[in-house]
């Protein structure tokens, strides 16, 4: 009997080339599975990258909203919409709502006012019925985020046109109005 015919060495090499395939396969997976998904990770620098972009602009929109609030000789403010020296409502915008500048687009402005106005009517008329007034009691108050976008802008500026509006609109309602 033969020991190294022509099936004997076919079989050994097929069995050889076979093993080193699976080696080599198994090499590759647990490759890949051992590196994580680098689109989760491109994904999250990229939101970082982004959110720090918005908190420069927000800086630079602050500083730029503070170097416009300045004294200027006349006893006037600098800004549009402030009180003027003889204590009355400077109005070169054409706004004369009494809700002050907190600064940030009239987008912002707008939709926190419209918003805030009507959570605090729902509120008073709530209230009403109840018989206490309290509009600082309100979540919606204390939470001023309704309607709110980040990419409208500053949310504190929001925060604080939504809580005048909310004290309006709020009296409106409990008074019945």
């Amino acid at each position: 009997m033969k020991l190294f015919n022509a099936k004997n060495i076919g079989g050994a090499l097929l069995g050889f080339v076979m093993l080193l395939g699976i080696v080599m396969v198994s090499g590759t997976t647990t490759q890949a599975q051992y590196y994580p998904n680098q689109d989760q990770y491109r994904r999250q620098r990229d939101y970082e990258r982004a959110q720090r972009e918005r908190q420069r602009q927000a800086e630079i929109e602050r500083q730029r909203q503070q170097q416009n609030d300045q004294w200027n000789p006349n006893d006037q403010w600098n800004r549009n919409d402030q009180w003027n020296r003889n204590g009355q409502w400077n109005n070169r915008r054409g706004r004369n709502d009494n809700y002050g500048n907190f600064g940030g687009s009239y987008e912002l402005r707008q939709t926190a006012l419209n918003a805030g106005y009507n959570e605090g009517r729902k509120a008073g008329q709530n209230d009403r019925r109840s018989g206490r007034y309290d509009p600082t009691r309100s979540s919606a108050y204390r939470n001023a985020m309704k309607d709110y976008n980040s990419r409208m802008g500053d949310r504190y500026a929001y925060q604080q046109y939504f809580r005048s509006a909310f004290e309006n609109g709020y009296a409106d309602g409990y008074r019945g109005y």
